[in-house]
């Protein structure tokens, strides 16, 4: 036992000799291993000091209190709750009959002698440096002790009286104000003086404001009712506070008369599940209990962790490797002193273990220093407070574990390697005689072939990406397995190159120890970028062929439905200032019922279709369509053109806009008969199915929506529903058009003769070209001083969602190959150094040395990356058959059924990005080996003949 920790640690200390005195080789092993384990340092303690207790949780809820009493809108019906209040249900089925809904009076809930502070929030729009924002407004008083955890002031103090009022840093960052400044609302005159700043430790990004109770919403409310304008919707909840607190059989008590109810007590100390009368109701189900997607996110993160562990080791032996050649004197020196080859591997595994354990240091304590400094931009991008940065010391210690393994690993085929070597071949510098390995090769085939056979299955004969996934990456780590097999072959080209290349190409072969790592290193960086840039291209073309436009390119629409269309001059005025509009078409809707829709009476309307133009599928009554009609049936139904519904979403209701001929322009619709029939008092109906045998549509007004929901509640759900109906001659456009999700347009003057009330709505606009990123920025901010939610669309055509994705692919895989070849290049330097001396005693001309290090280093970048594209190919094109499959699946299935939209089969392409093969066919080897030539000394270097 004594012996052997005497040789490990005199290994050690000649390993951290070997690895100060060669600075330059220990500093990139170092920063190869320690990068990783640096970034998955900071990454676990940013999650583990994200995840608050359900202490820290419960403060930031309902701060001091003891619960918080929320109204589901059930109408005081009993309810089955979640301990944490997230989840549920009415504690009845109600069954065909109307569900009840409704407020609920919470403080007839509240026991008595509790203590009781409301926190009512709303919307509304309040006036900055900038024009109007949208924020929330937040009525509770914030200075009580109960509310303490809830806001966390940042400077000045809470308001203390009606006109005063404080903002979260996000207001004011976006709004322009300052603690000082005063601030109005929209239909308000009053003025607020911000009195202080606090943040939400839970959503840092949000815009809110803070006043008193009835301070600001109920003056508001007011306001904006005189103007003939909706209320803001208020929702209120209470903070209570009870001596003892409250219990999960209070809680269940509140939930019997109606109100929901998260208490401090229950989630410190939560009930068990047979407790809970909400998991043991039949119909519940537990999705936070799917393990499904976790066990796959475990499996993938395992899989990332592997490979990146089996690059890491590809990219860092051949370092050790250059460390063992340079050293092989001093290792022979130790065997012909008595020590034998476990001696010799431990000194090369030692400096596998020292840098190892150096990286482990330098990456955890990195990672923990570079969190703390980062703390504060962390949270803002999470979007809250970190409860404190926790350090959990055995996730640490396992990924500083880790990196000390892929140190060890790293050197470990080098090791093996020097043990094997001769001390006469050590002390003389000669090679030896190097015999290949045939079990690794075997194993390799058999890889393949087992990972390939997998993949195929996976591809043809189920829909699980898993298995493709898995298959595809035995067969890759087969095809490493075979590297030095497949370098053996790289050499048979050599006898059609010139001097140089085929030196090269020699070297690289004679010495497949130190290449073929390299070019597995560049084979699995190489593969997995092709994979994933196959993958995403052919993504893409298939997005770019199902993409549906909302617009013809370079037009531009904008809605606003709120307010009465208040704003919508305004940005009516907006557009056409700042874009080169062609034609200009204002727009308005159909409005019904009261201009106020804050009681609740609001109206709606809806285009009657035909019965003859109804699909008979969705015809059914309380039947299933499979119950009505034969498969034959259906699949035939659903070939109907009344069985096929518009790709396009319709942003405006029912597909209605009152305007001119100008929209028909601006929509592409080039009809003569259609302007006419507009002049005329028509309307112009733009698809089909809302057009009756008489040639008129139908537009029914509901003016009381409750009786109508009533009605569908009790009776038939095809039954229709109250309501007037207002008919008009229509002019169909021939054909098919492109609607974009319009299905009809009439005139202002057709929609007042017919007694309809309409109000601005928005604007549809060609132009001239395309706007331009300034043009759009400008009307962003001009839309911005308005303060109104304005739905803005300007149609820019297809845009690729992976552009950015493979030019970082590109470049990463550029980069490795890059470093794996200069890797090799820097250990065949050291290697070839006999070689190079020779070329240079015969009086061959300094560049050589120079061109040999090129050809080096793009020799073993060609070769990877030829092996890597035609490896991540193969995986690419599996999934891609998988997820055809899966989609025909889909299709068949639909098409047996016939309840969707059948008329064109999945378009499912596989797309080689020739654009990233090219680069890394061509240009990476290619800058590797200039880059390789540049950074290498040209002079000659004559060394003294070797004494025999």
């Amino acid at each position: 036992m004594r012996s052997w920790f005497n040789a490990w640690r005199a290994a050690v200390r000649i390993a951290r000799r070997d690895a100060w005195r060669y600075k330059g080789r220990s500093v990139l092993v170092l920063a190869m291993i320690a990068l990783p384990i640096l970034g998955v340092s900071a990454m676990d303690l940013t999650i583990r000091s994200a995840e608050l207790s359900a202490e820290e949780s419960v403060n930031r809820d309902i701060g001091a209190a003891d619960a918080r009493f929320l109204d589901p809108d059930f109408g005081g019906a009993a309810l089955l709750q979640s301990p944490d209040a997230e989840d549920f249900r009415v504690k009845k089925d109600y069954g065909d009959k109307a569900w009840p809904s409704g407020p609920t009076d919470l403080t007839k809930v509240v026991p008595a002698g509790a203590t009781v502070l409301k926190d009512t929030t709303a919307s509304a729009k309040l006036r900055t440096t900038h024009g109007l924002l949208t924020t929330r407004v937040r009525e509770l008083k914030a200075a009580d002790p109960m509310a303490l955890g809830i806001m966390t002031l940042k400077s000045g103090r809470f308001p203390e009286k009606g006109g005063e009022v404080a903002a979260t840093t996000q207001f004011l960052k976006n709004s322009g104000l300052k603690v000082g400044s005063k601030l109005t609302a929209r239909g308000l005159d009053s003025e607020y003086r911000i009195v202080g700043s606090y943040e939400l430790p839970n959503a840092l990004g949000t815009d809110q404001v803070n006043a008193l109770p009835g301070a600001l919403l109920a003056p508001l409310a007011k306001a904006l009712k005189a103007d003939g304008l909706p209320a803001p919707r208020q929702e209120t909840t209470l903070l209570v506070g009870a001596d003892g607190g409250f219990t999960w059989n209070m809680v269940q008590q509140a939930n019997a008369k109606g109100a929901l109810v998260a208490s401090r007590a229950v989630a410190l100390d939560p009930p068990d599940d047979a407790d809970v009368p909400l998991y043991q109701s039949n119909d519940w189900r537990d999705w936070g209990a799917e393990e499904g997607a976790s066990s796959l996110e475990k499996a993938a993160l395992a899989t990332v962790v592997g490979l990146a562990m089996l690059e890491i080791c590809l990219l860092a032996g051949p370092a050790f490797a250059v460390g063992a050649r340079r050293s092989r004197r001093q290792l022979g020196l130790v065997g012909a002193n008595g020590g034998d080859r476990h001696h010799i591997r431990a000194i090369v595994l030692a400096g596998g273990l020292v840098i190892g354990v150096v990286s482990a240091v330098t990456g955890t304590v990195l990672g923990i220093g570079l969190t703390a400094v980062l703390r504060p931009v962390l949270e803002d991008y999470l979007g809250q407070r970190f409860g404190g940065l926790e350090i959990r010391p055995l996730e640490i210690l396992g990924i500083a574990f880790l990196a000390v393994l892929t140190g060890l690993l790293s050197a470990l085929a080098p090791a093996i390697t020097s043990s094997r070597q001769s001390i006469l071949a050590s002390l003389t510098g000669r090679r030896g005689v190097r015999r290949t390995s045939k079990v690794l090769p075997a194993v390799g085939l058999a890889a393949i072939v087992l990972g390939a056979a997998i993949a195929l299955y996976g591809s043809l004969m189920t829909e699980r990406f898993v298995v493709v996934a898995g298959g595809s990456a035995i067969a890759e780590l087969g095809i490493v397995a075979m590297t030095p097999v497949l370098v053996g072959l790289f050499g048979k080209v050599g006898r059609w190159l010139p001097l140089s290349p085929r030196l090269a190409l020699r070297d690289a072969v004679r010495n497949r120890g130190r290449t073929a790592p390299a070019v597995a290193a560049v084979l699995a960086a190489v593969a997995g970028t092709v994979a994933v840039s196959t993958y995403t291209a052919s993504s893409d073309a298939q997005d770019r062929a199902g993409y549906t436009p909302r617009l013809p390119s370079g037009a531009v629409s904008f809605l606003i439905d709120e307010d009465g269309g208040r704003d919508v001059p305004a940005v009516r005025a907006a557009v056409e200032k700042t874009l080169s509009t062609d034609v200009q078409a204002p727009v308005d809707r159909i409005a019904v019922g009261k201009p106020d829709c804050s009681d609740g009476e609001c109206g709606y309307y809806e285009v009657v279709v035909p019965d003859a133009n109804q699909c008979p599928l969705w015809t059914t009554g309380d039947k299933d369509a499979s119950e009505v009609f034969s498969k034959a049936e259906r699949q035939k139904l659903g070939k109907d053109w009344r069985c096929q519904e518009d790709d396009v979403y319709s942003y405006v209701d029912g597909g209605v806009l009152v305007g001119d001929a100008n929209v028909l322009k601006v929509l592409g619709v080039k009809d003569p008969g259609a302007e006419k029939a507009l002049a005329n008092g028509q309307v112009v109906a733009l698809d089909k199915r809302n057009v009756d045998a008489d040639g008129k549509v139908g537009i029914r007004l509901i003016t009381d929506p409750e009786a109508a929901d009533r009605a569908a509640e009790e009776g038939n759900e095809n039954e229709e529903p109250p309501g007037e109906v207002k008919s008009f001659t229509a002019h169909q456009v021939p054909g098919h058009p492109q609607t974009y999700g319009i299905t009809m347009v009439l005139t202002p003057e057709t929609a007042e003769s017919a007694g309809m009330r309409t109000v601005p709505l928005g604007g549809y606009y060609s132009t001239d070209e395309k706007p331009s990123s300034d043009q759009k920025q400008r009307l962003d901010s001009e839309i911005d001083k308005t303060g109104s939610a304005v739905n803005l669309h300007i149609e820019d055509g297809y845009a690729s969602r992976y552009s950015m994705e493979l030019l970082v692919l590109t470049v990463f895989a550029g980069l490795i190959t890059i470093g794996a070849a200069g890797i090799a290049t820097g250990l065949a330097q050291a290697d070839a150094e006999a070689d190079l001396k020779t070329l240079a005693s015969v009086g061959a001309p300094g560049r050589v040395r120079r061109t040999l290090s090129g050809f080096q280093c793009g020799v073993v970048a060609v070769m990877g990356v030829l092996l890597g594209s035609a490896a991540g190919v193969l995986p690419a094109i599996g999934l891609r058959l998988t997820e055809k499959r899966e989609q025909m699946g889909w299709y068949y299935e639909a098409l047996d059924e016939a309840l969707g939209s059948t008329r064109e089969m999945p378009y499912v392409p596989i797309v080689i990005p020739w654009g990233t093969m090219a680069a890394l066919l061509i240009a990476v080897p290619v800058g590797a080996a200039v880059l390789a030539a540049l950074v290498t000394r040209s002079h000659r270097t004559l060394g003294r003949r070797a004494a025999t």
